[in-house]
C-alpha cells in the first residue's frame, strides 16, 4: 500500500480575504473549486504550482462568526528558497506572529489566525 498526501483542509470565514492573503503571502493560487448547486459551501483548492499537495479552504455560507481555533497548536509549514526576502515581505504585510531566531524559523497568521511556519529551504 502506498499513501500520498493530497490536501489539508481549513475552514475560513471570508473566502475572498483568505484567497488574497494566500496568494500575496505564499504565492498559492486557486487550482480548482467545488460549489454545490445550493451554494451552501465552497471548496477552494490552492496549489503552489510545483507540489501535488494542496490546501483546501472551506467556506460555509451559513457560518456567521470567526472560527474558534482553541488551544490547538496546529500549523502548516512552508520552506522558502530566499528566507530573508520572505521574512521582509511578511514583515511588510504585518502578518508575522512569532519568531524563533534560535531555530531560524518564524510564523505568520492568515486572516482566520491559522499559523503558517516559514523555514529556510535546506
Amino acid at each position: 500500500m502506498e499513501f500520498r498526501f493530497v490536501h489539508n483542509n481549513i475552514n475560513v470565514f471570508d473566502l475572498k480575504k483568505s484567497l488574497e492573503f494566500y496568494e500575496k503571502a505564499l504565492n498559492l493560487k486557486e487550482v480548482r473549486r467545488y460549489e454545490p448547486e445550493d451554494k451552501s459551501f465552497i471548496l477552494s483548492y490552492l496549489g503552489d504550482g510545483e507540489s501535488r499537495h494542496q490546501l483546501e479552504l472551506t467556506w460555509l455560507r451559513d457560518w456567521d462568526r470567526p472560527y474558534n481555533l482553541g488551544d490547538n497548536e496546529f500549523h502548516i509549514a512552508f520552506s522558502v528558497d530566499d528566507f530573508e526576502a520572505a521574512y521582509n515581505h511578511h514583515k511588510e504585510m504585518g502578518c508575522i506572529v512569532f519568531e524563533n531566531k534560535k531555530m531560524g524559523i518564524y510564523f505568520i497568521a492568515d486572516p482566520d489566525n491559522y499559523w503558517i511556519e516559514i523555514l529556510p529551504k535546506k
